[in-house]
């Protein structure tokens, strides 16, 4: 036999506020740009990636355009 369970008038009251939070926190982005700046300000960078990838960054040397190649 299945038992039913019927919830109190908090207990409901209580569900709707949590549906509705959850509504109220999501977000809409105009373009992927602003999505991907939101993202980075939220995310933290493991202090040891940050020092690689600024290391990384300091001996790469600036490439030149490719119509500066071609024609000197």
């Amino acid at each position: 036999m299945k038992q039913q369970h019927k919830l109190s008038s908090g207990e409901q009251q209580e569900q709707t506020v949590q549906a509705r939070t959850a509504k109220t926190t999501a977000k809409e982005f105009g373009s992927v740009e602003e999505l991907l700046r939101h993202d980075a300000a939220q995310t933290v960078v493991p202090p040891e990636i940050a020092r690689r990838l600024e290391e990384s960054a300091r001996q790469a040397p600036p490439k030149r355009p490719w119509w500066r190649r071609l024609l000197g």
